[in-house]
């Protein structure tokens, strides 16, 4: 299996998750991770350093795909503006080079790293240093590796966040998928 280099990326507008993991075969490689801390400017000015960030990681670690965690509910409209805002940055930093974008739910992430869907930060930062021999700082760069591990976990069967492409792609995962057909109605 070649070498493949995932870019995952926690967003937020005062401080934005990165890690670049590489995976060949089975194995796993942080090739960069860290936090972007914009410092305390307006909106439109930390959007910008992180937009800056970004490009600048993406041409150092040239990775193959991104992947971006979903807005989730729950939040405050407020909080989820400014998210959204922060999403944006990192949608146009992954498609300004021309790197297909791939999004996946917290719980999803959890789920894929951990094996638990509900895992905390704490969790989240003792399975980034087992699995990938990191030490994250913040838990932004923990959520961010773990990102791009489920990306890379769930690879095969991932559809591009948007794109022409998107229906075809969509359907040859789902052609390779392959249902049962056992009923287990019957069984007790």
């Amino acid at each position: 299996m070649p070498r493949v280099i995932v870019l995952g990326i926690d967003p937020g507008s005062r401080r934005c998750g990165y890690g670049v993991v590489a995976r060949e075969g089975a194995r796993l490689t942080v090739v960069e991770s860290g936090v972007l801390v914009p410092g305390d400017l307006p909106m439109a000015q930390r959007l910008g350093r992180i937009l800056d960030g970004l490009d600048a990681l993406i041409a150092r670690a040239r990775p193959a795909e991104a992947s971006v965690e979903a807005v989730f509910s729950g939040a405050s409209p407020r909080s989820a503006l400014v998210l959204g805002q922060a999403r944006g940055v990192a949608l146009a930093a992954a498609a300004r080079a021309g790197l297909p974008v791939f999004e996946y739910a917290p719980s999803e992430v959890k789920l894929a790293f951990t094996g638990n869907g509900r895992a905390g930060k704490d969790q989240m930062l003792r399975t980034a240093r087992m699995l990938l021999g990191a030490a994250p700082g913040l838990s932004d760069e923990a959520d961010a590796l773990a990102i791009a591990v489920c990306h890379l976990a769930r690879r095969a069967f991932a559809v591009p966040a948007a794109g022409a492409g998107r229906a075809a792609a969509a359907r040859a995962a789902a052609a390779r998928l392959r249902p049962s057909r056992r009923d287990h109605r019957g069984t007790p």
